[in-house]
């Protein structure tokens, strides 16, 4: 047990005569972050709670001890370090904004115009026709303008639809000349 208190008193003597090589800056500094910390302390609930008045007069403080001093504080250099990078990421941050930018409610009506009025016309061609007036819009947003406009789709942007008229044309386009040419060659054949 003596031993011990031999300990700490040379502890504490070692301790007083750092003192007394430091300035009066320093050490006033080194006071001011223990009070604080004191009344921190006095506050705990389960753990300290810091709010943001602490944290800035520690961060405000510390800055002003010696590097040997810094590294044993309730508050450690790199936790001050992370309340700097909050504090600057919550200033200096943008919108994040995502995704396509929206559809101006003149596209829209526009959109609406062009469709309600060319029954025929695909997105493709709305899209087109947009983009001589000076609008940049790509189908896929067309498709679901009108889709929330509740406008159908084009009758010739069915696949089935269109390959039946295909069909139907090139039917007629076959059978037509050749019946005439048969019968040219009957007609050549009698005389």
């Amino acid at each position: 047990m003596s031993l011990r208190l031999l300990y700490l008193i040379f502890v504490r003597l070692c301790g007083w005569l750092v003192l007394l090589g430091r300035s009066a800056a320093s050490k006033d500094a080194e006071l001011l972050v223990l009070r604080h910390e004191v009344a921190v302390l006095r506050r705990t609930h389960p753990r300290p709670r810091l709010d943001w008045a602490d944290r800035a007069v520690l961060a405000a403080l510390i800055c002003l001890l010696p590097a040997r001093l810094r590294m044993h504080r309730l508050v450690s250099p790199g936790t001050v370090l992370r309340w700097h990078r909050r504090l600057v990421t919550r200033k200096w941050t943008y919108p994040h904004r995502t995704g396509r930018p929206p559809v101006s409610a003149e596209t829209v009506a526009l959109i609406e115009q062009l469709a309600t009025e060319n029954h025929g016309w695909g997105y493709q061609r709305i899209q087109g026709e947009l983009l001589k007036f000076g609008h940049r819009v790509g189908a896929s947003t067309i498709r679901r303008v009108l889709k929330a406009l509740k406008i159908p789709q084009a009758p010739e942007r069915r696949s089935d639809k269109m390959w039946r008229k295909f069909l139907h044309t090139l039917w007629g386009s076959i059978t037509r000349p050749q019946v005439v040419t048969w019968a040219s060659t009957r007609l050549a054949r009698i005389r």
